[in-house]
């Protein structure tokens, strides 16, 4: 599958740069579907429709003004993270941290930014996260992993690796989830590929992938899931282009 993935991408990669209508329209599509998949998976209950209306600036009625700050702290992330894959610089905490906060910024104030102080477990999985003494000495390691290109993984196993550890350390104590699929796109973006969505409806094939690559410690299906997805993004911006 990497094989014929890279051959999209390299097909794709023939057509830059694209017009600049385009890339403002692929962007803006871009940034309203990543924020409502990710935020419904975690419960956000805005449509498709009210998260566009929301990061246009405008409230919605019947909506908590917690999933209002979710949309815009989740589109204010992928902002960030743009910019460090233009700034080309190295994964750190303080980076994985200042997502963090992003995403909890008026939600959760008192979270965000901050490494768990108590032990949690994650609803529905068998993985149980290590005890939040370890979790400073865990993310250190991750951190180091992830810079270390000597593994030799393809890009996109690679980032879907970086994607299952964080949520395996889970280090804070809630946004893991938006904050793993924002690190997953940015190491893809840092390695020339477009971002991947992972819709609301994978979210059951999104979770037992996780949960399996937890378990048995084998990222494999969880691999394949990441691949499947930017396959069917290659596919769609090819399909745009043309």
């Amino acid at each position: 599958m990497f094989e014929l993935i890279d051959q999209k991408k390299s097909l794709l990669d023939a057509r830059r740069p694209f017009p600049a209508h385009t890339l403002r329209t692929i962007h803006e599509h871009l940034v309203i579907n990543w924020t409502y998949h990710s935020n419904a998976i975690e419960g956000n209950t805005l449509t498709l429709s009210e998260t566009k209306i929301v990061l246009e600036g405008l409230t919605v009625g019947g909506k908590t003004l917690n999933e209002h700050f979710e949309a815009i702290n989740h589109k204010e992330a992928i902002l960030y993270i743009e910019d460090l894959v233009r700034h080309h610089e190295p994964l750190s905490e303080w980076q994985i941290k200042s997502v963090h906060r992003l995403i909890l910024k008026n939600v959760h104030d008192e979270f965000a930014g901050v490494y768990r102080m108590e032990n949690v477990i994650i609803g529905g999985a068998a993985h149980i996260p290590p005890d939040y003494s370890q979790v400073p000495a865990e993310m250190s390691e991750f951190v180091h992993w992830t810079n270390d290109s000597s593994h030799g993984l393809h890009p996109i196993a690679r980032a879907a690796v970086v994607h299952s550890d964080f949520v395996k350390i889970h280090p804070f104590v809630d946004g893991n989830g938006r904050t793993a699929r924002l690190l997953l796109n940015l190491e893809l973006m840092k390695a020339g590929y477009p971002p991947i969505v992972i819709e609301k409806e994978q979210r059951l094939a999104y979770y037992e992938a996780l949960n399996e690559a937890h378990t048995t410690g084998t990222p494999d299906r969880f691999i394949a899931f990441v691949a499947q997805s930017m396959d069917r993004t290659l596919d769609w911006y090819l399909n745009l282009i043309r």
